[in-house]
């Protein structure tokens, strides 16, 4: 279980200060937050859970949240970008992610675009971005943050493969510190969104952390389906794919290692 007041004591001095609410259970920590979003809960607040009843991933997928095993936030900002460049929200979230998990762990991250967090092959962690926008504007943005921790079980037919940061250390890993450094992290991020001179390095950023975002052949699924060569990603956070059609910007879906037929 989390020791809150130290929690807090070593948040002191960031946006999150004062801002933490725990649940020991809950349904969502992102609709715990959305909801407290739309009630008017200031920027900084942080929503976690040491279990989730409901726990969501993007597209509706279910999160496997079991009690005491993992990592689960879910934070409101109110950052000051354009909506145009809010899908470099769940890219910077991915960074801050990757920067605590190695800090505390000292694994190697990989990111898939545009929200999975990767140990080698095997997915670690999600990051799920619900945001309100107002013209042209975003009012409220909920980055929730899901990192599988102590988990040593998966369900066998996820479409990929799952470990957690216990499984791939060799050791055990406190949330608390882990949650201490993301939360920072998420500061430091959150704080570049608002500077438009660290936009386009958002997205240079990301694909020096990754290996999926320029060089790899993958399927991207969803309304823009099909099968090419990851080019890298524009300004604003899309991922290019050179297929044989030509050059498609994929604004939306995931990303697949393409099959060979």
């Amino acid at each position: 279980m989390y020791d809150l007041a130290a929690l807090d004591a070593a948040l002191a001095g960031t946006i999150f200060a004062g801002k933490l609410h725990f649940s020991p259970v809950t349904d969502s920590t992102n609709s715990e937050a959305v909801d407290a979003a739309r009630a008017a809960a200031p920027h900084g607040s942080v929503y976690f859970a040491d279990e989730q009843l409901a726990g969501r991933g993007r597209g509706n997928n279910n999160w496997l949240s079991t009690a005491g095993e993992g990592l689960y936030v879910s934070v409101v900002l109110r950052p000051r970008i354009f909506l145009a460049r809010l899908p470099l929200l769940p890219l910077a979230a991915g960074l801050a992610a990757a920067d605590a998990v190695r800090a505390v762990s000292g694994l190697i991250v990989d990111l898939r675009w545009p929200n999975d967090i990767l140990l080698g092959a095997r997915k670690g962690g999600g990051i799920l971005v619900e945001a309100h926008t107002e013209d042209h504007a975003v009012s409220y943005a909920v980055i929730g943050i899901g990192i599988n921790v102590h988990q040593r079980r998966f369900p066998p037919d996820l479409a990929t493969p799952a470990t957690s940061l216990d499984s791939e250390a060799e050791r055990r890993i406190s949330r608390q510190p882990l949650l201490i450094a993301l939360l920072k992290s998420l500061e430091r991020e959150a704080l570049l969104l608002e500077d438009p001179a660290a936009w386009a390095a958002i997205s240079m950023r990301v694909e020096q952390a990754s290996t999926w975002v320029r060089g790899r052949v993958v399927e991207v699924h969803g309304p823009q389906a099909c099968t090419g060569l990851t080019a890298g990603l524009d300004e604003n956070g899309f991922l290019l794919v050179q297929t044989s059609a030509g050059m498609v910007t994929v604004q939306t879906g995931g990303i697949r290692e393409a099959t060979s037929s």
